[in-house]
Parts: structure tokens; sequence; C-alpha cells
């Protein structure tokens, strides 16, 4: 540092002092200025709550953008193009509901409507990337440039300010001991300073207001375009679940029916150790005989073929145990014995099984 600019230090750094500790008056600025200095100054820190307050907006898990932000900065140490997007919380509801989709399995009614809404969801999510791109390219980065070019710009002409007038009231105070030239000389740098700074602040409250109210505009087009997306793609999802539940609605519904209860066989005290072996009893047995039913002598006599007992599926029917007859909706099926009260036997195509009373429709009953 020159010998000259060491003693303007000197004599800024005398002034605050003398300002600070001993009360002493400085050069005052007009309410003009002053205002304006104000606005600026909330204008500053407007301008960066705003953008703190968006990224939240965009962005509310903080762990989740501090841990984007490094793995950014690590990107671009390391030269990376591409770097990580943020883990929308639409993605990771898609994910959930998509895998327990799979596993319940998408042949099922719930499973189905999981793996809907998951493929839902995960456009949702791309919906919101494509929001917290156009936000930053149209909105938070014009708003950081901002702040970055003009306010501090506006900030370094007060600080520069702030130093001359410092600079012109010390050497104001010791007129005579100082050159008066020098005096004149401080005043005008001070002018000088005073006159680009308001220009400086005047330009950005005045002439700058126009593009930040721009600025503004486009955060609120791209949230519009956004929500207007997510109805769209909701409303879709909306209508498939709709359809499903009509569907589930009118979809006959089979109704439980209890398989055999095991029957016990004890054995004899000398080979048993305290406990038992469980066996599954047996479908009931079919007699070739058409007089003997369920091992016991029938009275009945055969029917014509024409009065033959019968019915009308009136449903698919797959079986799903041994000794159950399957057969399609329409099928004619003849009827040989009632079981009990949810249970057919019946013969059909060659093939004879038991199947549930309420899958058919009786065309001519059984004998009483």
């Amino acid at each position: 540092m020159s010998v000259a600019g060491f003693k303007k230090q000197f004599y800024k750094a005398s002034q605050m002092v003398s300002e600070k500790v001993g009360g002493a008056e400085g050069t005052k600025l007009d309410e003009d200025f002053k205002d304006l200095e104000r606005k600026v100054d909330v204008t500053g820190k407007t301008v960066v709550e705003v953008i703190s307050k968006t990224s939240e907006y965009l962005q509310p898990n903080p762990a989740s953008r501090a841990k984007l932000s490094m793995l950014n900065t690590m990107s671009k140490i390391r030269g990376q193009v591409k770097n990580p997007g943020y883990p929308q919380a639409e993605g990771l509801l898609g994910e959930c509901m998509s895998k327990f989709g799979r596993e319940l399995g998408e042949e099922t009614n719930f499973g189905g409507a999981l793996m809907d809404a998951g493929d839902t969801m995960k456009r949702m999510a791309e919906v919101k990337d494509s929001l917290d791109i156009d936000v930053k390219q149209n909105f938070i980065d014009p708003l950081q440039g901002l702040y970055d070019k003009d306010i501090r710009e506006i900030q370094h002409h007060l600080k520069k300010l702030e130093g001359r007038r410092l600079d012109y009231d010390y050497k104001k105070k010791r007129l005579g001991k100082i050159p008066d030239e020098e005096v004149k000389q401080a005043l005008e740098k001070f002018h000088e300073s005073k006159e680009v700074a308001e220009t400086s602040m005047y330009n950005l409250l005045e002439t700058d207001q126009i593009e930040q109210v721009s600025q503004l505009s486009s955060l609120v087009e791209s949230q519009v375009q956004y929500h207007r997306q997510a109805v769209q793609i909701l409303e879709e999802l909306s209508e498939k679940l709709k359809d499903r539940i009509m569907e589930a609605q009118s979809r006959p519904r089979r109704e439980y029916i209890p398989k055999p209860k095991p029957v016990y066989e004890f054995p004899e005290p000398d080979q048993s150790n305290g406990g038992f072996t469980p066996s599954v009893a047996p479908p009931p047995a079919r007699s070739s005989d058409p007089y003997l039913q369920f091992g016991r002598a029938s009275t009945r006599k055969p029917r014509p073929l024409s009065e033959q007992a019968c019915c009308k599926a009136l449903y698919d029917f797959e079986p799903e145990n041994e000794g159950e007859l399957g057969f399609h909706e329409g099928d004619i099926i003849t009827l040989t014995n009632q079981i009990d009260e949810n249970w057919y036997e019946g013969a059909l195509r060659g093939q004879s099984g038991f199947f549930p009373l309420n899958y058919v429709e009786v065309v001519v009953p059984l004998p009483h």
C-alpha cells in the first residue's frame, strides 16, 4: 500500500472512532437517498429469502437438499455433466405402490390398482421434476443473478461512499492543517460516489421492477402448468379406479366353502404314545349301483331320460380340489345327488364330480 493510501485508511479509521466513541457527527445524507438505501436493503433481503423459501417449496426435505447439493458439487469437481435429481415424494410413493402391487399380483384387484396408482405417482414425479427445472431457470436463476450483479454492485458503491464520507469529514474538521485543495478533492469524490450509488439504486428500484414482476409471473405460470398436468394425470387414475370398483361389484362373489374336516384315527393303546394321526376324510363315495347312495339302499327308481335331473351353469367353475367337476357358463350338467346345503354331485361330458350350488340353476330338480 502506498503512503497516500495508508494515510487515507488512517483518516477513515480515526473518523469512525470519533463518531462511534466520541459522538462526533458526520456529514448527513438527504432523506431521499436514505429512502432509496432502505428500499434497496429490503429488496436484497427479499430476494435472498424468496430464493431460499422457493427452494424449500420445490424440495421440502432439508437432508435430501443438502445431499443433492454435495453431489452436485462433487459432479462439478469431477467434470460430470449429468447431476443426480431430487428424490420426489411422488416418485418414492409410486415405487412403494408398484413394489407391493407386484407382490400382491397384478391379477388381483387391489394389486392391479396399486400398479396403476404407482405408475401415476411416477408420472407425477416427472411432472414435478419439470416444475423444478422451469422454476429454477425462469425464477430462481434470474433472481440470483439480480442479487449477485445489481445488488452487490450497489452494496459496493455504498461501501465506497461511506469510506469517502469518512475521509472527507476527517479532513474537513482539520481544515487549515490539511491543504484546502485536498479537502476540496475529498468533497468532490464524496459527491461523485453519492451520485453513482444513488443512480444505481434508482435504476434497480424503477427500471428492474418490471423484470422482477415478470419473473414472478413465470413462477406462477410454471405452477399453473404443473397443477394442470397433475389434475389430468390424477383424473385418468380416478377413472381407472372407478372402472375397477364397478367391475369388482358386478363380478359374482365366490363364497368360501370350507374343506372337509380331517378325521383322526386313534391307534390301539399299546401303540399310542399319547398322540394321534390325522387323515383327511375322502370325498363322498359314488356307488356304481344307481340304487345305492352313500352306502345305504335307496328306494328311488331311475327316472326316464327326458326327466333326468339336471342344472344349467350360471358361471365358469374351475376345480381346485380333487373330485370337483369343472364346467363353463351355459353347460347343462346332469344331477346325480345333493351332498349337503352347499354342494351337488353331477356329471358332464363323461366326467363326474362335485360343484357348488350357487354356480348353477336347477332345470329339473332331483327327486325327493
